[in-house]
């Protein structure tokens, strides 16, 4: 539960300093248009901080960290959301800047939402084990140790 408060906590703050990047980044280039430096802010608190948020109460309800599924669920999300992000602020930094940013951006990031895609089923898979009820054995022999 704690790599959960701390997912939800390092996206907050990461969240927080990307929108107060956009603000100064664009008024250091008078930059007035749009980029995708606007929502970075917005994807990092809503698809970090409270969807991480979201699963610790999960979590404390259905100890899914006590499954298999839960760390790879973890990793592979939070791939595909630092890679996202990592994009998106490239790919608004080359806009601001003047430069129209590369096809190769967006397929990268393309590969960032396919491993949140891949995340997401698997969170969905371990959830519908607890819900289910056919992991509880797992989870109390995973706890005791």
């Amino acid at each position: 539960m704690k790599k959960l408060y701390y997912a939800a906590l390092t996206y907050m703050i990461a969240g927080l300093a990307s929108g107060l990047f956009y603000r100064e980044f664009t008024k250091a280039n008078d930059f007035t248009g749009d980029s995708q430096l606007s929502v970075v802010h917005t994807h990092l608190l809503a698809l970090g901080m409270l969807f991480f948020l979201t699963v610790l109460a999960l979590d404390k309800i259905f100890n899914l960290s006590g499954l298999r599924m839960f760390n790879p669920f973890f990793w592979t999300y939070n791939a595909g959301l630092a890679l996202t992000a990592a994009m998106m602020v490239l790919s608004g930094i080359l806009t601001v800047q003047g430069t129209t940013p590369s096809a190769a951006i967006a397929g990268i990031s393309g590969l960032g939402h396919i491993g949140l895609t891949a995340g997401l089923i698997l969170l969905f898979i371990t959830l519908s084990k607890r819900v289910s009820g056919k992991e509880n054995a797992e989870a109390e022999l995973t706890t005791a140790n």
